[in-house]
């Protein structure tokens, strides 16, 4: 007989243990655990994500690894787990804001988004012959409907909204750093150094603008809603999500 704590069930995915848990979930979740610690904070004019973006060899081209992605110009995720299952996430997430471009003239609210990609991973624990995926991931993003947004998603295809959370290695202390410096009325600049002091925490070495990475999402006026397109050939909307470059990585951190 299996003990109640996984045992044989451990192996399976779609068996619940006789405690009524999916232990492949919990070891996805372990996996999330050692990833590097990404963070993501709600201003009152915006949203930064921010992560630690860390090599195993300096012999590595950094400028290749790309932690904080934009799925659409008005939507980025940050991720801590397992760098390949993001990649394949990343990609079904921009091919469902295209294709909701494509139906509806527009993208995606932060919402929808959200629960696309959970739903592919909420799939991924209810089929035999595959796994969990191995990351947890903050979606930020805007939309004219509910405005700044921040998502966590979960392995287990499970999302919640949140002010500010912390997933990765050290995600407790984070999370416990986040509780005592939030405030709603936190400002976007405000916001981005308190996501700097919380990863300085818990860095290990020197934290410079190549070990850091960092994604904002900012508010438009009211002039920009009203100027609505940029680019009269491709309707595009004017992008509201935006990875900072390196120097103005630098420049923060010089402060």
């Amino acid at each position: 007989m299996a003990s109640a704590d996984g045992g044989a069930y451990s192996y399976s995915l779609t068996v619940f243990s006789p405690s009524g848990k999916l232990v492949q979930i919990e070891h996805a979740l372990a996996a999330v655990s050692q990833g590097t610690t990404s963070l993501g904070i709600k201003a009152s004019n915006g949203i930064v994500i921010a992560t630690e973006k860390k090599s195993s060899s300096i012999l590595i081209d950094d400028s290749m690894i790309e932690k904080v992605a934009v799925v659409c110009p008005n939507i980025g995720i940050v991720y801590s787990g397992m760098g390949p299952d993001f990649r394949i996430l990343i990609a079904r997430a921009r091919k469902s804001a295209q294709a909701y471009w494509k139906v509806y003239g527009e993208y995606p609210p932060t919402k929808v988004l959200t629960q696309a990609i959970a739903t592919v991973m909420q799939q991924a624990t209810q089929s035999g012959g595959v796994r969990p995926f191995g990351v947890s991931l903050l979606v930020a993003g805007w939309d004219i409907h509910r405005g700044p947004s921040l998502y966590q998603v979960d392995p287990s295809g499970s999302f919640w909204a949140w002010k500010a959370s912390a997933i990765g290695k050290n995600m407790v202390n984070a999370k416990t750093f986040l509780e005592k410096r939030y405030n709603d009325d936190i400002s976007l600049e405000d916001a981005i150094h308190t996501a700097l002091l919380t990863l300085k925490e818990g860095f290990e070495g020197q934290m410079t603008e190549k070990t850091i990475e960092i994604g904002v999402v900012t508010v438009p006026t009211t002039e920009e809603l009203e100027a609505g397109k940029e680019g009269g050939e491709t309707g595009r909307p004017r992008p509201t999500f935006r990875k900072l470059t390196e120097e103005e990585v630098k420049d923060y951190l010089a402060l």
